[in-house]
């Protein structure tokens, strides 16, 4: 009987171990800031949310970013969310915006310092994946990575329409905001 316990518990030991080692230079972040900005001639819309996740692998210069459309917050009224929740980014059937892919710059990520990066992968907006190539700030430091960006997504790229009631109030392009802080295993 406790052959089979010390044989449970290397084995199972060395398993935990060997999880441990493929873990390495995987950085995560649960609560990343995400942000847009629609500046029409009509009206600006401003909305953020702190729900953006994020995985980085360092060894392969790898990423994946997700956030649930549904988490935006600040419109400038109620009934102004439920609209771009309901009719225009229609986050029943699309409840997620993602981007992944690879970080084309070399980064030493061992080293402590800030790094003018682009990273080129599929932006998947209301259902519609586009290759894009989108410019940002990384800093590496103490075992944290801070990603920093700001780019632009034309609402036609991912189907998303306006109706033209309201078109000069919501511009054709939106300004995009990425803040967030990784952490290693």
């Amino acid at each position: 009987m406790r052959t089979r316990i010390l044989i449970w518990v290397l084995a199972t030991g060395g398993w935990m171990l060997g999880a441990g080692l493929n873990e390495q230079g995987i950085f995560r972040c649960e609560n990343g800031k995400v942000g847009f900005k629609s500046d029409a001639p009509l009206e600006v819309i401003q909305a953020k949310s702190g729900k953006l996740r994020g995985v980085i692998d360092t060894a392969k210069q790898t990423f994946a970013w997700s956030v649930e459309i549904k988490t935006f917050e600040g419109f400038n009224s109620p009934l102004q969310r439920e609209h771009f929740n309901e009719n225009y980014m229609e986050t029943k059937k699309y409840p997620k915006a993602s981007f992944s892919g690879k970080i084309i710059e070399a980064v030493d990520f061992q080293k402590n310092g800030t790094y003018a990066v682009r990273a080129k992968g599929q932006l998947n907006i209301h259902g519609v994946e586009q290759e894009r190539i989108i410019k940002g700030q990384l800093e590496v430091r103490d075992n944290k990575i801070r990603v920093q960006s700001k780019f632009t997504v034309p609402l036609a790229d991912h189907n998303i329409t306006i109706p033209k009631v309201v078109y000069q109030k919501i511009a054709e392009e939106i300004t995009v905001t990425v803040d967030a802080e990784l952490v290693g295993n």
